[in-house]
């Protein structure tokens, strides 16, 4: 977690403004960075997240799946009593297998489930990319705002202005292994948005140190949105070695379901 702190520190020292995601929506700072955690597995990880950022007097954004892998009540609890937001990290239609009568069910039923922790009002889809299913089809047939949801970032954040850069495939430079964490173009790299190229099509990173150098240079524009998976990082040699290893079988799995569709 080492070059995590690095990251934050640079950002620290370069004169930006961390907000989660519900305040961003609500009131955006001009230079502002929002820190999502997609919880995927090893939710432990995500602790060792939200801990450095409290200890920084830094808020990040948490969104939890309802499976056991990711929801921990105790978890949650903890990581809401540091101040940072909790989401749901829904994969309801695919839970559902494209049934939407059912996946609004499911929906509602795990968006209360988590709600009997902490407050809940913003959601981020999961991107289940062994699913045939994109779980953001859902909205074309209902709306999250009627479930007291004020906000979800691949509908309410507008990427012509926002920085979007995540570690998905366990690269910042992702978009070969990437199944559903892009527009419908098919680029990460290129969310529309009025008929725009999003501001990502102008930066590419390889690693965490490039992010660094480019931010201590001044390039980095003024509002980012970081997208973490917790499982990825550690700093345990055997937990990152078996991260390693599974996520680039994962990542020529991904390839192939790229060419099958």
């Amino acid at each position: 977690m080492n070059i995590y702190r690095a990251l934050l520190n640079t950002l620290v020292q370069t004169g930006y403004v961390f907000q989660n995601y519900k305040n961003f929506v609500l009131e955006p700072h001009s230079r502002a960075i929002i820190l999502r955690h997609d919880i995927d597995a090893q939710k432990e990880h995500s602790l060792q997240f939200a801990r450095i950022q409290h200890e920084m007097g830094i808020l990040g954004t948490y969104y939890f799946r309802m499976i056991s892998q990711s929801y921990d009540p105790r978890v949650v609890e903890e990581i809401d009593s540091m101040g940072h937001e909790i989401g749901y990290h829904y994969e309801d239609v695919s839970l559902a297998r494209g049934d939407m009568s059912k996946a609004i069910r499911l929906f509602e039923q795990h968006l209360s489930k988590l709600r009997e922790v902490a407050d809940v009002t913003t959601i981020c889809m999961h991107g289940s990319p062994l699913s045939k299913y994109d779980n953001r089809a859902i909205w074309k047939h209902y709306d999250y705002r009627d479930f007291g949801i004020i906000a979800e970032p691949y509908f309410d954040l507008d990427f012509t202005k926002v920085l979007y850069l995540t570690d998905t495939g366990r690269r910042w430079d992702g978009d070969n292994v990437s199944i559903r964490d892009r527009s419908a173009d098919g680029s990460i790299n290129r969310f529309m948005s009025g008929g725009k190229k999003s501001m990502s099509d102008n930066f590419s990173f390889s690693s965490t140190h490039d992010i660094i150098r480019s931010c201590e240079r001044g390039e980095l524009p003024n509002q980012v949105m970081f997208t973490f998976h917790p499982q990825r990082w550690t700093d345990n040699p055997m937990l990152w070695t078996r991260e390693l290893v599974l996520q680039n079988t994962k990542n020529v799995a991904k390839r192939l379901l790229r060419l099958a569709r």
